[in-house]
Parts: structure tokens; sequence; C-alpha cells
């Protein structure tokens, strides 16, 4: 066990050993510097990161005479930030028309619904599903007060009656047909 023990500690002394110079080699950086991105036409050596005593660097060329000159101001409304561009034609001055007497504005009434309103919506919750065989599905509603149970096609307090029974929702209309609503299972 002794000797287990001390490969895995030698092994994992070499682990880091090795981890520790390949870090160190690869925070290396290189001897031999990127050209710059301002480099002139001159082509300059470099040896072992050293310039030559024969390289040059020539000046800019400045135009100071042109930098003293004398810039357009900023005017109104015919300033032209693209002055490279040139002036867009101007729209001819519409003819103003003889004005006549104003018309009246219509007042537009929103369309107004025909018929009688809708029925309220059912204020029933879906509480559960109890299923047997040979027997048709029962379906457990609440309306606050209690319980009330009811099977596809039955009637329910009176005023419902149940189209469809799912596993997880029901679908419920007035006795007269109108007001169809699905009612999703709720829980509680």
């Amino acid at each position: 066990m002794a000797t287990e023990r001390r490969s895995q500690l030698i092994l994992a002394v070499a682990l880091v050993a090795l981890a520790g110079v390949g870090y160190w080699s690869w925070m290396q950086t290189s001897t031999v510097p990127a050209p710059s991105s301002n480099a002139t036409g001159s082509s300059t050596a470099v040896a072992g990161g050293k310039r030559t005593s024969g390289s040059t660097v020539e000046a800019p060329d400045v135009h100071i005479d042109e930098l003293e000159a004398e810039r357009p101001k900023p005017g109104g409304p015919e300033r032209n930030l693209f002055r490279f561009r040139p002036k867009a034609p101007q729209a001819p001055t519409p003819v103003a028309a003889r004005p006549g007497p104003p018309t009246p504005p219509v007042a537009v009434a929103p369309p107004t619904p025909t018929g009688p309103p809708p029925p309220p919506p059912i204020a029933l919750k879906f509480v559960g599903v109890v299923k047997r065989e040979g027997q048709p599905t029962i379906a457990i509603l609440t309306d606050g007060n209690g319980e009330i149970h009811g099977v596809e096609g039955g009637t329910i307090a009176g005023k419902y009656r149940i189209l469809r029974i799912g596993a997880e929702s029901i679908e419920m209309a007035y006795l007269d047909g109108r007001g169809r609503q699905t009612i999703r299972l709720s829980g509680s």
C-alpha cells in the first residue's frame, strides 16, 4: 500500500512539473516582433529583435498652408454634410389652391353589436375525472360551495351541458347551445 501511494505521489509531482513547463513555454513571446501597422514605403530590417543602423524613417508630408486656410462656416438650411455630392434639384413650389369651404368632420361611430348579448362565462372549476371500467367517465366540478358530478351529455346545475370530457379539460355550454367554453383542469 505504501509503494502504491508513493507511485501516486511521484506521478502527481511529475504532472505538476509538466504543467509548469508547458505554461512557461506558452507564455514566452516570440523574439521577432510583428511588423507595425503604420510602416511607410521604406522597409526596415529587423534581426534578432533589434533595428539595423541603416534604417531611416521619413517624416510625413504636411501641407501647413492648407491647414491654416479658412474653412467654410456651417450655414443654415443649406448646410450639406455630404459636400462632395451634387446638390439635389429643388422641388417646384406647389401652387396654392383656392381654399374652398371647409368640410365638416365626419364622426364614425363604432359598429353596434346586433342581437342579444353573449351569455356570461361558466363559473365552474374542473377539479378531476373518475374513470371506472364499464361505466361512463364522470367529471368532478365545483362552484365554490361544493362538488358537482356529471357525465358526457349530462346536465349540470340545471343550466349547463357537458359536451366532452377530456383528460385535462372539459367542454361545456349552456343548455340552449350558446356560450361554448373549454374549462381546463385546475386541480383545486
